[in-house]
């Protein structure tokens, strides 16, 4: 008995698991059954649309659009090639409804409102919603049955219009979607019924409510060190460049040297005596022998001395003068 118990219990335990994860399966297979705002289709509307009442249904269709365009429990549905897509503003963008979440007054909007039936709707009734459960199969049809029946006396009413997007046509239409949702939530208190709408405008918040990631500031730090050394290169070859700028500082000297080397003084020839010539000879060989910036220097030296050396000569064939006068005299 015991044994029994405990498998029972073991039992019930993995039955009521197995549910849990069921109903958490569907929750989230219908939390993302309507794809966020991103899709552009086939309608730009230049201003705000013009809205009828289906007579009998909480909906309401665009007679001027040329397109399938409805307002239903808050938000824009538009039929677009074989696909429902839905979005908060009448020029969207929009996001795409999965099959099996549509709201089933969308389901049962007769034929005559589609402003652009596909061509198998003229195979059914005008007057009668499409038969979605021939279009979209067995599967489809076994996950939503009962769409096509309803108490049409317990008709929910009807969503006002968020007619306060008016104003925002042209240029001033925001496509920002975070913007979209901040004007909307501002201007527009309406609480939707379905619950699968009001899952995707959780969504949109949410989604517009997150920061933004910042990893693509998080590497140029990462690479910053490097840049830094790739940076720092030219400073270590800034050396380098000073001694070539100042290269031609060191060669100023000898050019200065160049320009204060004065002008060679030309001596008027004098008549020198033999002797003189002799004792200048070992000095002119000195010369020859010696590096021209010697040769320079002892003839700036040597000027001088030729200049007392011809004033000695003077002197001397005075003095020689004077003794042959003097022999004269002892003669």
């Amino acid at each position: 008995m015991q044994k029994l118990r405990y498998g029972l219990i073991v039992l019930g335990m993995l039955f009521c698991l197995t549910t849990t994860a069921t109903t958490a399966i569907a929750e989230v297979s219908v939390s993302v059954g309507i794809g966020l705002p991103n899709v552009r289709i086939g309608i730009n509307l230049p201003f705000y649309p013009q809205f009828v009442a289906v007579p009998g249904y909480p909906v309401y269709y665009a007679p001027r659009v040329n397109a399938n365009y409805f307002f239903y429990d808050g938000m824009y549905w538009v039929y677009y090639d074989d696909n429902w897509y839905t979005s908060a503003w009448y020029n969207g963008p929009w996001g795409f409804v999965d099959p099996f979440v549509v709201p089933v007054y969308i389901l049962r909007i007769p034929v005559s409102y589609y402003q652009q039936p596909p061509v198998y709707f003229s195979a059914w009734q005008s007057n009668a919603p499409p038969r979605w459960d021939q279009h979209w199969g067995r599967n489809w049809e076994q996950r939503r049955g009962g769409w096509d029946r309803w108490n049409r006396s317990a008709v929910p009413k009807r969503a006002p219009l968020p007619t306060y997007q008016r104003q925002y046509k042209g240029d001033r239409y925001p496509k920002a979607i975070e913007q979209q949702h901040r004007l909307h939530s501002k201007s527009y208190r309406y609480q939707p019924r379905d619950k699968v709408v009001r899952q995707h405008l959780q969504q949109v918040k949410q989604r517009t409510a997150a920061p933004a990631r910042p990893a693509r500031q998080e590497r140029p730090e990462v690479r910053s060190p490097q840049r830094q050394e790739r940076q720092q290169r030219p400073e270590a070859r800034t050396p380098q460049r000073q001694e070539h700028q100042q290269r031609p500082e060191a060669k100023t000297p000898q050019r200065q040297e160049h320009q204060q080397r004065p002008a060679p003084v030309k001596v008027a020839p004098q008549q020198r005596g033999p002797a003189h010539e002799q004792k200048q000879k070992p000095a002119i060989q000195r010369e020859q022998h010696a590096p021209k910036g010697q040769e320079q220097q002892r003839g700036r030296e040597q000027k001088p001395g030729e200049r007392g050396g011809g004033q000695e000569r003077g002197h001397g064939q005075d003095k020689g003068h004077g003794q042959d006068k003097g022999e004269g005299r002892g003669r």
